[in-house]
């Protein structure tokens, strides 16, 4: 066996008798020192391991979200009346969504940007409105009676339907309105004698004529932005009071002359001859699909998402309709984009749980968010306002373990916006290009082994030194007073 002699003669640490040894107050001040710079560099050597050491590459995009892109949108047009607000996207291999309703919600606002009515759902199907076959010449104006603002106001107040067929003479849709149009108005008023029944009457307004009328005129605000628009007028309907605007609808029905007299008797269904107290909202089922409330303001707030392939395209939002013209010279395109965004939104949630990633993250990905695109009328009319934006993805991936985990995934985007002369409608459109690499930040955390392996060389370093600095000292001292001692022998 191994004696216990031969075990202690390979002890690195031997022990000195404390009664051999003897404290200083100098050493008892370097060890505090020494025990102060000890904690100093612990507390460096800390920060150190716990903070976020990351490298930067660029790399081709290896995306695993598939080969869609999701759009995110808040934007809010305060001339484009959500009645004929449309959203479309198209990219380079041809693919075109036009009139993109599922994930949009359409808010009325007022020029403030104000909400002024709830979601407004938009008639998808009026390119297949029937006109009918009438023919009544080439007449450029109706026979019907003809509405200024003056009487606007005396017919509404006296009739308690008042249907009103706002139109302009240079508008293809208004003519092929016209014949029909001008029949069920003889037709109405033979059955129904304004001169002695006062249920309803049919009227029109030439846009033309009467512009006041037909976008800006005080309690009878109608927003006209496509011709034709046939508005329901209800007496008794009042004023709302937080916009001072008469509440009305619009008729998305069938244009033919049966239609438009069928129309009358379904809203003539819950009053009688003599009854003059109106029911508002007394309206049969199989009318109700051809009725909207029409949007007392003429803004929209267009928030919602949508989908594009990963490759060049384009989104639009315009004025479009399948049996409606537009006055290009009158549409004003200008636009306030609360937030624009591709790929999965980063809730605010994420954001503040990885605050430790913000210095690298959240530069770019909002780069419209809270401008405002103004067409003053100081360019010329017919003006389409684009923004071009060129996307890249950055992603955030955390080594642990011999793995890597992909932390954060977004993609930022450069914007560049002009404005430029329409040959068709204004349009807002946004052009955007994604980038075939992506920024790739690496978070690479440093091992516990290399942590521990600093503190011990910081406690062993610094007692070492510590030592050293004690023994000069004490030799020094030493030596001062020997020679002291010797000068006065």
């Amino acid at each position: 066996m191994v004696s216990t002699s031969k075990i202690k003669s390979v002890d690195f640490y031997r022990k000195i008798p404390r009664d051999l040894t003897e404290a200083s107050l100098s050493g008892a001040g370097l060890s505090i020192v020494a025990a102060l710079a000890m904690l100093f560099l612990f507390g460096m050597e800390l920060s150190s391991y716990l903070a976020i050491n990351t490298s930067t590459s660029v790399i081709v995009d290896k995306s695993s979200d598939g080969d869609f892109l999701n759009i995110d949108f808040n934007i809010s047009f305060p001339a484009l009346s959500c009645e004929f607000a449309s959203v479309d996207v198209s990219d380079v291999f041809g693919t075109h969504r036009l009139n993109i309703s599922k994930t949009i919600r359409k808010v009325p606002i007022d020029p403030h940007l104000r909400a002024t009515a709830e979601e407004f759902h938009s008639t998808s199907d009026l390119h297949l409105i029937n006109h009918g076959d009438e023919d009544h010449g080439d007449n450029s104006t109706y026979a019907d009676i003809p509405l200024t603002g003056a009487a606007f106001e005396k017919f509404t107040h006296h009739f308690q339907i008042l249907v009103v067929n706002f139109y302009a003479p240079w508008c293809y849709w208004s003519n092929r309105l016209k014949p029909s149009w001008v029949k069920a108005s003889q037709i109405t008023r033979e059955r129904y004698n304004p001169g002695t029944d006062d249920r309803v009457l049919l009227g029109s307004v030439d846009c033309t004529e009467e512009p006041t009328l037909c976008k800006s005129l005080p309690i009878f605000s109608n927003h006209i932005q496509g011709y034709p628009s046939i508005r329901i007028f209800r007496r008794g309907s009042g004023l709302r009071e937080d916009h001072g605007n008469h509440e009305h609808e619009s008729y998305y029905g069938d244009r033919d002359t049966d239609s438009l007299v069928k129309m009358v008797e379904e809203l003539l269904k819950p009053i009688k001859k003599e009854d003059h107290k109106l029911a508002l909202d007394g309206k049969s089922d199989n009318a109700a699909s051809t009725f909207k409330k029409a949007p007392v303001s003429g803004g929209c707030r267009i928030e919602g998402y949508v989908r594009a392939k990963k490759v060049p395209g384009e989104l639009v939002i315009s004025a479009h309709s399948g049996a409606h013209s537009f006055d290009a010279s009158q549409m004003n395109m200008s636009h306030i984009v609360t937030h624009l965004t591709f790929g999965t939104m980063v809730s605010e949630r994420l954001w503040t749980d990885m605050k430790r990633l913000l210095p690298y993250l959240g530069q770019s990905y909002d780069r419209l968010n809270g401008k405002s695109f103004i067409n003053e009328r100081q360019l010329d009319a017919n003006v389409t306002i684009e923004h071009y934006l060129q996307i890249i993805k950055t992603e955030v991936i955390s080594r642990r373990s011999g793995q890597e985990h992909s932390l954060i995934e977004e993609y930022e985007y450069t914007a560049h916006s002009s404005v430029a002369r329409s040959y068709h409608y204004p349009e807002a459109k946004f052009h955007f290009e994604l980038s075939p690499m992506q920024v790739l930040i690496s978070e690479n955390p440093k091992s516990f082994s290399h942590f521990i392996t600093n503190v011990c060389a910081i406690i062993g370093g610094v007692f070492t030194v510590a030592g050293i600095l004690d023994s000069i000292f004490q030799n020094t001292v030493r030596m001062v007073k020997k020679i002291e001692l010797g000068k006065n022998i």
